[in-house]
């Protein structure tokens, strides 16, 4: 069966290296490819741009940059040369954006941490389309807002991208950080309206994890409206993959595999219907 309108994330399958990561997507037919740089340690950039052309995956981002927040200049400073350096690695590789994890530190205020996230996305917006690579923010779910996330739904996500106010800074929607939202289907829209509707990751909230961050569930798992909030980007015009992405200490620890065939199993269920 194809799944070319389908993508993984390397880091859904974490234990794969980068080769058996495109092997083993390409052998279930999924279409393409977003690659996380721990998969990237010790790999030559440019030859793993050619395995993904040569495979034929689509490249959607490289994940992550961002974590631009910080109490000092120098801490602050650090961050975007850290993101320049994920720029020039994106640029290597084809990958068309960066997906951006904001930031937060602890014992400043939300407004402290949302300016700051600004003026580096500011920062580094015209360099990185002088690069051909988009910048993507995504909101995260308000619980990662102490320490991971100053972004912490999708309206302030359209709110940060209205005020940079910059063609090439758009939004990566993930379900398991939005699915909670009471006006959803209009900050859909207006991500949408404002040409900031750039990719689209699916997994499902359990209410019952074990762990916030390395307990994610498969499609169908939890409690998340993955239906609606599908018709939701469809009827807005989303056109891009879906994409996999999924962190589950769990399924870490057994085949690879098997993981994914559950992954494509529990996607047929919901999308094929």
């Amino acid at each position: 069966m194809s799944y070319q309108e389908l993508a993984v994330h390397t880091f859904t399958t974490k234990p794969w290296s980068i080769d058996e990561c495109i092997e083993g997507y390409v052998r279930r037919g999924i279409g393409g490819i977003s690659i996380w740089r721990e998969t990237l340690e010790g790999e030559d950039l440019c030859a793993v741009a050619q395995q993904v052309k040569d495979a034929g995956l689509k490249g959607v981002s490289l994940v992550r940059g961002g974590f631009f927040t910080g109490k000092t200049e120098k801490e602050r400073r650090d961050a975007l040369e850290v993101n320049r350096q994920a720029i020039r690695e994106a640029e290597i590789l084809e990958l068309p954006s960066l997906v951006l994890v904001c930031g937060a530190t602890v014992g400043q205020t939300p407004r402290q941490n949302y300016e700051q996230i600004r003026d580096g996305i500011g920062e580094l917006a015209d360099e990185a389309e002088r690069h051909g690579v988009r910048l993507l923010v995504e909101p995260l779910h308000p619980v990662y807002a102490g320490d991971r996330s100053g972004i912490s739904s999708l309206k302030v996500a359209n709110d940060l991208c209205e005020e940079l106010n910059h063609t090439n800074v758009g939004i990566a929607l993930d379900v398991y950080h939005v699915w909670w939202e009471h006006d959803l289907a209009e900050q859909i829209e207006r991500c949408a309206a404002g040409g900031w509707l750039d990719t689209y990751h699916i997994c499902d909230f359990k209410p019952d994890q074990s762990d916030l961050l390395l307990d994610r569930g498969i499609m169908g798992e939890g409690c998340a409206d993955l239906v609606g909030i599908d018709e939701m980007m469809m009827g807005a015009g989303f056109e891009g993959l879906r994409e996999v992405e999924i962190f589950s200490s769990k399924w870490w620890e057994r085949d690879q595999g098997e993981f994914l065939d559950e992954i494509l199993t529990a996607y047929d269920k919901i999308y094929r219907k």
